[in-house]
């Protein structure tokens, strides 16, 4: 399993891509950041966003993307920009043939510290001791590699929850009780 975790922003687009190795360590294929410049207008920053995001996905071959949802905002227009930033990459993910999963800020942080509500410093350090790297990722591209992590982790969850179970593993009931 190869995910392409994606940080969406209009100025800055931080990408990660991780993957599941054969042994269940999770390994770092490649990170960065997009940038924009500020002065352009918006639709020119979203279209450099997608083409380069297109780019990364023609390179790395990613098999699923996973992107940070839209919290909660105080600046309406600032919130309504970024929803524009998060359709462009979803939309880049799934005219690549990907599909796309959404988890919230404190999901993502949950899943990689332990802690819902982990600082930004935390999140970049746990990043580097779940990849075992020495080399920090800048923090949009950190942020990035934890919404991958997040999400190898929750279909991994997923899916061996849905497992079928054998014969031994059967729920059994004692006077009423299913343990």
């Amino acid at each position: 399993m190869r995910v392409l975790g994606i940080d969406p922003g209009t100025l800055v687009m931080g990408w990660g891509i991780v993957e599941k190795g054969p042994s269940g360590r999770l390994i770092r294929v490649g990170d960065g950041e997009i940038r924009a410049n500020p002065k352009d207008p918006l639709a020119e920053r979203l279209l450099k966003m997608s083409n380069s995001l297109k780019k990364v996905i023609s390179e790395f071959r990613p098999s699923s993307a996973a992107v940070e949802s839209v919290f909660f905002a105080r600046n309406v227009k600032s919130a309504i920009t970024l929803g524009h930033a998060r359709g462009v990459a979803m939309l880049s993910a799934v005219e690549s043939g990907m599909t796309v999963s959404e988890y919230s800020p404190s999901s993502i942080k949950q899943a990689v510290t332990g802690y819902g509500g982990a600082t930004k410093d935390q999140v970049q350090k746990m990043v580097m001791a779940i990849l075992k790297t020495a080399v920090l990722a800048r923090p949009d591209a950190a942020d990035a590699l934890a919404i991958a992590i997040c999400h190898i982790n929750t279909a991994s969850f997923s899916a061996s929850a849905s497992a079928p179970r054998g014969p031994l593993s059967r729920p059994r009931r004692i006077k009423g009780v299913a343990f």
